[in-house]
């Protein structure tokens, strides 16, 4: 530990629990787990201030392995305990560990609620475009036509884009990461913690076992600068090798250019707005897809809109200052009473 102007910081190791860690090797939440507990040293976390949530499935044995306060719940109801948690004890920063089955699956009504509400939790999306628990089977993101042990001929589902489903919910905050982007992370999961309202963090993460190498056209290293535009607030849209490409919009559409060819130049190019209310735009970049586009990372929307903690506070206010009911006695003696 290290004493810093009278408080404790700890480690990032030191937020580990004695539990032995059960992923396989080489899966991609290893690494989001180092850098949520990076993470939590860096802000200066403290373990009683801090719970950890979870519902089902490979990304939700999280909370046994963090020394912090934490809840293994069942199946899709994670976010219903994270709400139930954070407005019970606001002074707790509260974290739900997902995965794309659990949240988006069994727990989908649960997840667009929890990002309507507005409450004030972290929720980050562990993305791997399969059941990697139950071995495999096809998941809510998995792509159409894609073989699984459930869907031998090709699955025949849709899958949902992550980022539409938050913004259609009227989600507040939106990022996304890639599993071994450590310090990426830790800078996103740390604009998630300071946002007031719900965060949604997705995670693209590589299942070894069942779906090796899902988002390898997205994450390969000898490509990844031509595939991947890391967004930052108020600067630039510029992606590629040389970071000569950018967005821009023409005919309400987002198009890449490349800067220097046809009079573009840097001037021309998006700038990226994280606080705009403009919903529209962060649709289209939460939808930009490989190959016509780069596919967006960092933080894409993050909007201040009032949270389902202070508006519930602000209504039990309200409400107690107009009652004329200020004890148990003048509860039990109100309404219709009668003597024995």
């Amino acid at each position: 530990m290290i004493a810093e102007k009278n408080k404790t910081i700890l480690k990032p190791k030191e937020y580990k629990s004695d539990q032995e860690v059960r992923w396989c090797p080489g899966c991609g939440d290893h690494a989001i787990f180092n850098s949520v507990i990076k993470t939590f040293s860096e802000l200066g976390l403290s373990k009683e201030d801090t719970a950890v949530i979870s519902g089902i499935g490979c990304s939700s044995r999280f909370p046994y392995y963090v020394d912090t306060f934490g809840f293994h719940t069942i199946h899709g109801r994670g976010g219903a305990i994270a709400s139930g948690v954070k407005v019970a004890n606001p002074k707790l920063s509260v974290w739900q560990m997902t995965g794309d089955g659990d949240s988006m699956a069994i727990g989908g009504n649960h997840l667009i609620h929890s990002l309507r509400r507005n409450v004030d939790i972290n929720i980050l999306l562990f993305n791997n475009e399969i059941y990697g628990l139950t071995k495999g089977q096809y998941s809510p993101t998995s792509r159409f036509g894609q073989i699984t042990k459930t869907s031998p001929y090709g699955t025949i589902d849709f899958p949902f884009n992550v980022g539409q489903l938050a913004l259609g919910a009227n989600g507040t905050f939106f990022a996304r990461s890639i599993d071994m982007k450590i310090k990426e992370s830790v800078e996103i999961l740390k604009k998630a913690h300071g946002h007031k309202g719900t965060s949604m963090v997705e995670f693209l993460q590589n299942c070894v076992i069942y779906n090796n190498g899902a988002h390898a056209e997205i994450t390969n290293k000898e490509t990844e600068k031509e595939r991947q535009i890391w967004l930052e607030h108020g600067k630039p849209m510029i992606f590629g090798d040389d970071n000569d490409k950018g967005i821009i919009m023409r005919n309400q559409k987002l198009e890449v250019v490349k800067i220097g060819e046809n009079g573009i130049t840097e001037k021309d190019i998006l700038v990226h707005d994280a606080h705009t209310d403009n919903l529209g735009l962060h649709l289209m970049l939460v939808e930009m897809a490989y190959p016509e586009y780069p596919v967006a990372f960092g933080v894409i929307r993050d909007v201040k809109k009032p949270t389902y903690n202070d508006l519930m506070d602000q209504q039990i206010a309200e409400v107690t200052a107009k009652s004329k009911i200020k004890t148990i006695d003048d509860l039990l003696n109100s309404g219709n009473t009668w003597e024995i």
